[in-house]
C-alpha cells in the first residue's frame, strides 16, 4: 500500500515503480491469454493506464496485481469479443521468448512437436471466453481458485465448474494429439 499511497500523494515515480514490478507478469500473463505479443503489449500498457486513473477505487480488500490483472482482463476480454484472436506457435515464441521442442530433438521430432503445439493453442483459442479465461488463470498463470474468482468476479463454485467444463472440451479436441480417451 505504501507505493499507491505515495502515487496518491503525486509521487509519480511510486507509480512507475509499480509499473516496473507487475509489468512483465502481467505482459506474460496477457500473451497467452491473447496468442498476441503486440496486444498483451497494448493490453498492459491500457490497463496501467486505467489503473492509474481509478487508483482511489482501489481499497486495498485485494493484492494490486489481482485489481490490476481483473482491469486486465476486461480489457482483453473486451478486445476478444470485437475480433477474435489467432494462436500461433510463432506468436506464443515471441511472447513467452521460449522454444516450443526440446533440445536434442530431431527434425521429425521437432516438426510433431511444433504441429502439437499449433493444435493446443488452438484448441484454447476455440475455448468460449469465460473457459478460455479460467484455464489461462489457472494453468498458466498458476492463480488459486480464490484468486480466479475474485478476478473474474465470480463465485468459486463457478470457476471450479467452469474449468471442469474447459479442460473436458479442450481434452475433447485434442483426443487425438494426445491419444487419450475422453
Amino acid at each position: 500500500m505504501g507505493l499507491i499511497r505515495a502515487t496518491l500523494s503525486g509521487e509519480s515515480a511510486a507509480f512507475g515503480e509499480l509499473v516496473r514490478k507487475y509489468q512483465d507478469r502481467l505482459y506474460n500473463t496477457l500473451a497467452h491469454l491473447t496468442g498476441r505479443p503486440e496486444d498483451a503489449r497494448d493490453l498492459v500498457q491500457d490497463a496501467f493506464v486505467q489503473a492509474f486513473v481509478k487508483l482511489e477505487s482501489f481499497h486495498g480488500k485485494s493484492a494490486f496485481y489481482t485489481w490490476l490483472y481483473r482491469i486486465a482482463f476486461n480489457l482483453a476480454m473486451t478486445q476478444a469479443r470485437q475480433r477474435r484472436p489467432a494462436a500461433s506457435v510463432d506468436r506464443v515464441r515471441e511472447a513467452t521468448g521460449r522454444e516450443p521442442i526440446q533440445p536434442g530433438e530431431g527434425p521429425r521430432e521437432r516438426l510433431e512437436q511444433l504441429e502439437r503445439c499449433r493444435q493446443v493453442r488452438e484448441a484454447i483459442a476455440a475455448l468460449d471466453d469465460d473457459f478460455r479465461g479460467v484455464l489461462v488463470l489457472r494453468e498458466l498463470e498458476g492463480q488459486p481458485y480464490d484468486a480466479i474468482a475474485e478476478i473474474l468476479d465470480l463465485p468459486v463454485g463457478t470457476v471450479r465448474s467452469r474449468l471442469h467444463r474447459a479442460r473436458a472440451q479442450l481434452r475433447e479436441q485434442l483426443k487425438e494429439v494426445l491419444n487419450v480417451e475422453p
